[in-house]
Order: C-alpha cells, then sequence, then structure tokens
C-alpha cells in the first residue's frame, strides 16, 4: 500500500511510525517536517498527504501534528477524505469500520510507541462495513463533499 506521512514536526513518533509502516511492508512518502524542503506547517503538509489519497495516487495517509485537531480539520477539508483523529486502538478500529476512514490522524503528544503499535494494527486489521446503514452513512458524507446537501 503507498501511504503518505505528513507532519509538522520531526518528533520520534513520527520516525516511528515511518519505521513501522515501512516494516509493514507499506511505501512511504513524505510530506511536511519529514521531507526536506517541504512547507511544515500543519495546514499545508497535511493537505498536500490529503490530496494524493483523494487524487487516487496514494491509498490512505497518516498526518500528525503536536494535538492532531489540527491535521485532521486540515486533511478533511479536501473532498474525498475521511479524516480521523485516533487517540487509541478502538477509535482507530471503529473509524476504518464504520467512518471507512482514509486518512488517520495521529497526536505527536499523546501516541507513544506502544500506542502508536495498537493504533496501526487496529487500523489495518479492520475493514470497511458493509451494513447498508453504515454505507448510506459514507453516502452521505459524499454527497457533502459534492456540495450537495443530503436529504
Amino acid at each position: 500500500m503507498r501511504i503518505c506521512v505528513s507532519s509538522d514536526m520531526d518528533e520520534p513518533v513520527a520516525r516511528a511510525l515511518l519505521g513501522q509502516l515501512r516494516d509493514r511492508g507499506h511505501e512511504v512518502a513524505l510530506y511536511g517536517a519529514l521531507s526536506p524542503g517541504d512547507d511544515p506547517q500543519w495546514a499545508a503538509c497535511s493537505e498536500a498527504a490529503a490530496r494524493e489519497v483523494a487524487a487516487g495516487n496514494a491509498d490512505q495517509a497518516v498526518v500528525c501534528c503536536w494535538t492532531g485537531t489540527g491535521a485532521s480539520i486540515a486533511a478533511n477539508k479536501v473532498p474525498g477524505v475521511r479524516a480521523a483523529l485516533c487517540t487509541d486502538a478502538y477509535t482507530a478500529d471503529g473509524a476504518r469500520r464504520w467512518n471507512d476512514a482514509n486518512v488517520l490522524a495521529l497526536s505527536l503528544r499523546l501516541t507513544s510507541e506502544p500506542l502508536l503499535k495498537e493504533i496501526l494494527d487496529a487500523w489495518f486489521a479492520a475493514t470497511a462495513s458493509t451494513d447498508p446503514e453504515d454505507r448510506g452513512n459514507i453516502a452521505r458524507i459524499e454527497r457533502l463533499d459534492a456540495g450537495r446537501s443530503a436529504p
């Protein structure tokens, strides 16, 4: 899988994230402070990673900032992106399962290396629900992306 990773700071958890993704066999593209010369601002690098997902150039992205909130907000402004700020494995599982999230947002402040592994394990183990109610919610979000109001 090709995964874009952005971070506004070159922190140890961001480096651990890169190692975890590569150890799992993923191709990783870097943005922000992780890529020399890139704009390290959380809004810019999160948007850049999210745009790669929306364009189909990446399967998923992981966006990081100090709290994870700004990165998730910026990524969610890109049509076609469903970013989820996950602070534990249960949230990561639910984000993939019920929300069909394609971008994981992480806090550089709150995410320890053991917690990072648990979150990634849950994120990659989960698959999108096929339940009609869940798919209906995703369809509603897609209509919002397209600028139409959902009935």
